[in-house]
């Protein structure tokens, strides 16, 4: 997907990009690509395929879920790496508040440099485990919207994510074509964590790119403080029945 075909992808679906706009995701290729080579950012640098496998694919989130394109939520990213998909959808829409959570500290380093060059504003930038950033009362219950983007098996990231939701908000994970089962395993922790499976939706992405899911969940009740567990045991024992 070339620059060009991005933009007019995106008018098909009534986003239309101002100049400024266009060069933030230029620049944000060029900053992407040359931190690349010092760096272990993405395997993913060549320009068609980051237009399509890293920028299109964030904002196929703002289709399924439109209020990301133009209303003024709190979103917080949960292993971005990169920024993705957060960083493509505070482009698109300035009135989203961002806050990434990220555990290597030189991924935030380049967010950080990133922001900047990309003039954002509403950005805030945190190094720690999502295990302890749940934990923590300045994050903890307080966002609109988390989501993640292929950072752990659905039960594991439950757990990552949902006490980060306000009660009222919602969890959207962003996953291949292995979602429902991986659902399937995760229907306990969602529950246990004070969720509710909302919806589901696919997109097939252009160019034969495969497809992506997404899981809605609900935060109908606040998450038992025991939740989320300390660093390394979601992943080591996923919350079953």
């Amino acid at each position: 997907m070339k620059p060009e075909e991005f933009f007019e992808a995106l008018g098909q679906h009534g986003i239309a990009l101002s100049t400024a706009q266009k060069e933030q995701f230029a620049t944000y290729f060029k900053e992407l690509v040359e931190t690349n080579k010092v760096m272990n950012l993405t395997s993913i640098t060549d320009e068609e395929q980051v237009y399509l496998k890293h920028f299109y694919d964030s904002i196929v989130l703002g289709f399924v879920d439109e209020k990301l394109l133009d209303a003024e939520l709190t979103l917080c990213d949960v292993g971005s790496g990169a920024g993705f998909p957060s960083l493509p959808l505070k482009i698109i829409n300035p009135k989203l508040k961002i806050t990434i959570v990220d555990s290597l500290n030189k991924r935030i380093k380049f967010l950080d440099t990133l922001v900047t060059k990309l003039n954002l504003d509403n950005v805030n930038l945190v190094h720690g485990r999502a295990e302890e950033v749940g934990k923590n009362p300045q994050f903890r219950e307080s966002f609109d919207v988390v989501t993640a983007r292929a950072v752990a098996a659905m039960n594991v990231l439950t757990e990552f994510c949902l006490p980060l939701v306000k009660v009222g908000g919602q969890f959207v994970a962003m996953k291949s074509e292995k979602a429902p089962e991986e659902l399937e395993t995760a229907k306990f922790a969602i529950k246990e964590l004070g969720g509710e499976i909302k919806q589901q939706e696919s997109v097939e992405l252009p160019n034969d790119a495969g497809l992506r899911n997404f899981i809605f969940v609900e935060k109908i009740a606040k998450t038992p403080k025991k939740y989320p567990r300390k660093p390394g045991t979601p992943a080591k024992k996923p919350l079953v029945k």
